[in-house]
């Protein structure tokens, strides 16, 4: 059985695979400042409560945006673990080709949507993820990854709102019946919620107009790209475990022996 770990700027994601089988997946706060001790007890924890067996792991696959993280996060995986990581970075297989003016810019996170989405579908694909950050990035149909577009995250939008006005309220983000808001907090949703189907949809056209790719197949992940997938026609496939997907298919081609 192998862990992935997905740490993202808001929350760290974890699955656990018995092969390709995703076999449960659990999350923790990225922002809540933790120990190596403090992380390593609540993996065993986690795992013990989603019924998974330490010594049944067998690998550990870890990607990362949040940099200070990892030193404590690493120390837990070794010693509460007993075992080495692979961490996506430079240096790492991917069967991707990385075309951009800078690669290293590249955010570990991305690499691992493009090289599960490309694995999983092939290309051309363009590939949405609808996290903290809202990100798009276009595959070709020989594997090369180099176009991508990012934008502010719906919850990133959502925050500025009631933050940075004084009476604007935090409001749970959901897609209204209509635009047609008669009152604060469904305004609010409309905003927010058509904001982001109307950048999604003009920024794949766009996509499409630009690249030439007009039978491009468009994939959807991240906790809020179920809301926007199922309110429009440009996105073919909503898919939940696409990152955690991508982790283990990089583990697959990295691991030793």
């Amino acid at each position: 059985m192998v862990l992935v770990i997905d740490v993202g700027n808001t929350n760290i994601t974890c699955g656990v695979y018995r092969g390709k089988d995703l076999v449960t997946t659990f999350r923790m706060s990225t922002r809540q400042v933790r120990t190596s001790d403090e992380f390593g007890i609540l993996i065993l924890e986690l795992l013990r409560t989603n019924k998974v067996k330490k010594d049944l792991l067998t690998g550990v696959c870890i990607a990362s945006v949040v940099p200070q993280v990892m030193h404590a996060l690493l120390g837990a995986v070794r010693r509460y673990l007993g075992l080495e990581p692979i961490i996506v970075g430079s240096g790492i297989k991917t069967g991707i080709r990385i075309t951009s003016e800078n690669p290293k810019e590249i955010g570990p996170d991305r690499i691992v949507d493009v090289v599960a989405v490309y694995e999983k579908y092939g290309g051309p694909i363009l590939v949405l993820d609808f996290g903290t950050a809202t990100t798009y990035d276009l595959v070709t149909e020989d594997g090369c990854f180099g176009v991508g577009i990012t934008a502010p995250g719906i919850r990133i939008s959502a925050k500025a709102l009631w933050e940075d006005t004084a009476k604007l309220p935090e409001v749970e983000i959901k897609k209204p019946d209509s635009i047609l808001a008669r009152e604060t907090v469904t305004s609010m949703q409309a905003g927010l919620v058509y904001g982001q189907i109307g950048q999604t949809e003009y920024i794949i056209e766009q996509v499409k107009k630009e690249s030439g790719y007009q039978n491009l197949k468009v994939v959807a992940t991240g906790g809020l790209g179920r809301i926007i997938a199922d309110a429009t026609d440009k996105i073919d496939v909503y898919d939940s475990s696409l990152t955690l997907d991508g982790l283990r298919i990089i583990y697959e081609k990295n691991k030793k022996g």
